[in-house]
């Protein structure tokens, strides 16, 4: 056993099985949460297509996700966008790309054991007409556990079992490394235990990558850190238009887009996660490129254009 494996049986000694399916965020969500209807935008790409595929939802307190602005500046503007005001429940939204003999995946949802709300992803996989044995590749913005968790099924097996799959350098070696379940507060301590055990299944198969490099034929890296070290987003080209599909950069159809300056406790990095996003905003705007958040309304498709000094999410 290396030094490596032993830290990391000791962390999975640490935390029971029980605590990594109930730990953490996990607790907030509730058996009585209704089933999203299934989500699904198409776009073209080129000679190929673009579509999203519903995970399901999550449920996320708002004092988790923005403890620091005040609730007088925060309440007014969540009721004047037909918010909640005490939590969000964001939709999941996993891209698929068809394109020549490949079927990509970004990001691979929650799987059974995050939120009972989520892990829809293989039932909506079929609907949408998607074998999960003909994906090609999937390609992770991040490790949370709603965009990693679904690689494996209940009985700890690949779902995707004939793809190969591609992470950030740095995301990998964040979420792996002996240190970072000490560093990380306890209620996210089950996020850590999570990854690598399900790192493990895909190890022989993982592609590492960086900010700049072609992933994919026409799928470019970007460098969007700040919600988690090594957050990538990815360009598809090929279109009459780039679309970028944003991961977490973007978190919000209102929020992020109108007060990108609000810091988050859902980012890693929430100084990081600031300027991330308001210079991704501004790149969206110049390029003109479609955009693809996880976490945004419903099929998750649409444009970033300036209103006053912040900006509006124009969905197509």
């Amino acid at each position: 056993m290396t030094h490596h494996q032993a830290h990391a049986r000791i962390a999975l000694d640490r935390i029971s099985r029980r605590n990594i399916l109930l730990g953490g965020l996990g607790l907030l969500a509730s058996a009585a949460l209704p089933r999203r209807a299934l989500a699904l935008g198409r776009i073209a790409a080129g000679d190929g297509e673009i579509m999203t595929i519903s995970d399901g939802n999550l449920s996320l307190p708002m004092a988790f996700l923005y403890p620091e602005v005040p609730k007088a500046e925060l309440e007014p503007f969540l009721t004047a966008n037909g918010l909640p005001t005490d939590a969000l429940m964001p939709d999941c939204n996993v891209t698929a790309l068809r394109r020549g003999d490949r079927v990509v995946l970004f990001d691979v949802g929650s799987g059974s054991n995050f939120m009972k709300s989520a892990g829809r992803l293989v039932e909506n996989l079929g609907e949408a007409g998607i074998d999960p044995a003909s994906v090609t590749d999937v390609v992770f913005t991040h490790a949370h556990p709603d965009h990693l968790w679904g690689v494996t099924d209940d009985f700890d097996e690949l779902v995707f079992a004939n793809a190969a799959y591609h992470i950030s350098q740095t995301e990998w070696d964040f979420w792996s490394s002996p240190d970072t379940l000490a560093s990380v507060p306890a209620e996210r301590q089950s996020f850590v235990v999570g990854a690598q055990s399900r790192f493990k299944f895909i190890e022989d198969k993982v592609n590492f990558i960086k900010p700049g490099q072609e992933v994919l034929p026409g799928v470019e890296a970007v460098d969007t850190t700040g919600h988690t070290p090594g957050h990538l987003s990815f360009i598809v080209h090929g279109g009459s238009e780039p679309t970028l599909i944003v991961g977490d950069a973007l978190s919000n159809t209102a929020i992020s887009f109108a007060h990108p300056e609000w810091r988050t406790g859902s980012d890693h990095d929430q100084e990081q996660g600031v300027k991330t996003r308001q210079a991704l905003l501004d790149r969206l705007v110049a390029d003109k490129a479609t955009i693809i958040g996880y976490h945004f309304d419903h099929a998750g498709i649409g444009h970033a254009e300036r209103k006053g000094s912040a900006y509006a999410f124009v969905p197509v």
